[in-house]
């Protein structure tokens, strides 16, 4: 986050959609130098360092975003071991001294407030550390050691101010009995929940490993949104109804080396989540909005199988556009099934969101889909952006370039170039207070049409004749079908 890179990307992501959190993930690991343990004359001592976090902090809010904060991972000088997890070591153990981490949680918390202000910091969620399901996470993956951490972070948080917002477990999936444990401990100790928070992915288990990349297939599309349907259930069965549900991550693989996140089934694939998700989670965190990541050592490869909806050199992925679509919806919901959705907005215009999802165990054709909506406005105009293996695919152009390391920059213009949705237009003709949006999808595409009223104002050109144009002999017909 301290990178230039990250926040050029962020500025392009920002342009096309509104983000109101970045979660903020190793906050506490040591490369940002937040605690050091310094020993003088035979004492050792803590000392605290905010100066690369106030940097962070101060770049994202000049962004106009604010920080989900997540708490992890352990200061080295408080951890009770030594095991780490990636390449730049983030310690994954609990604290030897659960005091020592209640006072840096006060400290730090206490500073934020004196250098942004109460009412700004209060406004911040916060997440107690990440995954401890998984004893990658959190040694041993010890739920005893974890329900005392969430304790001892919950209550010096709210010690400070009540209206600070706290949640947990940020489990992944596999584990739902921390679900149920966690809702007991938090009932039987009487803790405040805010937020309830969970991870989601949908890969299955690898069939394919190499030095450089990981190979899985995704669930069926299904699969997730009954995951969502079971974790709040699972929540409003402890008396938790109130509590709402973040999924503060999200994406198919869990894996920053899986190809999949490169390619238009991504796009596709999570159309369906984007669309249903709502109805179960207040709050969606997608990991993450830039392949500016480095857990898995620094990635060499253009399209490496990174987490991100912008890749490197600010290509923009097929996903990216999924987001951008999902944007143009407003809350108005008007027509929704499980392979598009339709929001009317306040000027009576319409934004329909179609895919075609093409896993490997399907026939891999183009479907044909309509959507009928009500409209009273007569003829309408349908402005189509597609995405799909034959548009916005620059992974598609990058392998058959090679796949070239380090591309040339002409190389890379041309990505950029490629990385674009493909736009047609159609005029739609009302019946009966209906329209009929009819359309053709090709393999793992999704396509934004935009919906207004058809003005044709040809008669206000004096001598308008296109047939005098040299190369059109008749004037261009308009196709009522999106193809």
């Amino acid at each position: 986050m301290l990178r230039s890179e990250y926040w050029e990307h962020f500025k392009t992501l920002q342009s096309i959609m509104s983000v109101k959190y970045i979660r903020c993930h190793g906050l506490l690991c040591d490369e940002l130098a937040v605690v050091r343990s310094i020993e003088y004359e035979g004492k050792k001592s803590l000392v605290y360092n905010f100066t690369y976090l106030d940097q962070i902090f101060d770049t994202m809010l000049s962004h106009n975003v604010r920080p989900y904060i997540e708490w992890g991972f352990m200061p080295s000088a408080l951890a009770s071991g030594e095991q780490t997890v990636f390449w730049w070591k983030g310690n994954v153990t609990p604290p030897q001294d659960f005091d020592e981490w209640s006072r840096l949680l006060k400290t730090l918390t206490e500073h934020w407030i004196e250098r942004y202000g109460r009412d700004e910091v209060i406004s911040w969620p916060h997440e107690i550390w990440n995954e401890p399901n998984l004893g990658v996470f959190w040694k041993d993956a010890d739920q005893k050691a974890y329900f005392n951490l969430f304790e001892v972070s919950v209550r010096a948080l709210k010690g400070i101010d009540s209206r600070i917002q706290v949640g947990g477990p940020a489990i992944c999936g596999g584990s739902d009995h921390w679900i149920d444990d966690f809702l007991s401990f938090i009932k039987e100790r009487d803790l405040p929940l805010d937020n309830f928070t969970r991870h989601l992915y949908t890969a299955e288990p690898p069939v394919k490993q190499s030095p450089e990349f990981l190979y899985h297939f995704l669930s069926p599309a299904q699969k997730p949104i009954d995951e969502l349907d079971s974790v709040r259930k699972r929540i409003d069965s402890h008396g938790f109804s109130g509590v709402p549900l973040h999924i503060t991550e999200f994406n198919t693989s869990y894996n920053p080396r899986c190809l999949v996140h490169d390619s238009a089934f991504n796009a596709a694939y999570l159309a369906r989540l984007l669309a249903e998700a709502g109805k179960y989670t207040t709050l969606m965190s997608f990991w993450t909005f830039c392949d500016v990541f480095e857990e898995a050592d620094v990635p060499r490869a253009l399209f490496h199988g990174g987490f991100g909806l912008i890749g490197r050199w600010g290509i923009k992925k097929p996903t990216f556009y999924l987001f951008e679509f999902f944007s143009k919806l407003s809350s108005s919901v008007v027509h929704q099934d499980e392979t598009s959705i339709a929001s009317i907005h306040e000027d009576g215009s319409i934004t329909l969101i179609a895919w075609n999802s093409c896993p490997k165990d399907s026939d891999n054709s183009a479907v044909c889909k309509t959507v009928t909506l009500d409209w009273k406005k007569g003829s309408a105009l349908a402005v189509r952006q597609r995405i799909s293996e034959d548009f916005c695919n620059p992974w598609k152009i990058w392998k058959e370039m090679g796949r070239p390391v380090n591309p040339r920059r002409k190389l890379i213009d041309c990505l950029k170039k490629e990385a674009v949705p493909h736009i047609e237009t159609a005029l739609i003709s009302s019946d009966a207070d209906k329209i009929s949006v009819a359309m053709t999808l090709g393999k793992n595409e999704v396509s934004c049409i935009e919906i207004s009223v058809f003005n044709d104002e040809s008669g206000s050109y004096i001598g308008l004749d296109d047939n005098n144009v040299d190369g059109y002999t008749n004037e261009i017909n308009r196709n009522e079908q999106l193809s």
